[in-house]
C-alpha cells in the first residue's frame, strides 16, 4: 500500500505569533546566530514553502522562535488506494455493455 507524505511551512504563522511580520525583523536575529542570507532569499523562506533548507537555518530558525521542527513542518500521511497491476483487467460494468431493448409501434 502506497502513502502520501505532504508537509506544511509555518514560518509565517510561528513569526506572527512572535510579533515578527516581516523579513527585516527577522534578518537581524538571523545575522547574530550566524546565518548570513540576503534578504530576497529570507523573503522566499518566510512566503514560500522551501524544497531544501539546511539544518543549521532550521537550527536557527527553532533558536529565534523558540520551537521545534515539528512545530515549523507540520506533516500529514495518507494512504492512497491501490493501483491496478499492469494486464489486471477491472471490473466490467454489465449494465453500461447491455443494449437498450428497442420498442417497435405500428405505423399509422
Amino acid at each position: 500500500m502506497s502513502r502520501q507524505i505532504s508537509y506544511r511551512w509555518r514560518l509565517r504563522e510561528l513569526m506572527a505569533a512572535r510579533g515578527m511580520f516581516t523579513v527585516a525583523e527577522l534578518m537581524p536575529h538571523l545575522t547574530e546566530r550566524g546565518i548570513t542570507l540576503s534578504s530576497s532569499q529570507v523573503h522566499r523562506l518566510v512566503s514560500g514553502t522551501p524544497e531544501r533548507l539546511s539544518l543549521p537555518v532550521l537550527a536557527t530558525l527553532c533558536d529565534i522562535l523558540d520551537c521545534t521542527p515539528t512545530d515549523l513542518i507540520a506533516t500529514s500521511a495518507q494512504n492512497l488506494p491501490a493501483r491496478r497491476a499492469a494486464g489486471e483487467e477491472a471490473p466490467i460494468n454489465l449494465a453500461a455493455r447491455r443494449p437498450t431493448r428497442v420498442r417497435l409501434t405500428p405505423e399509422a
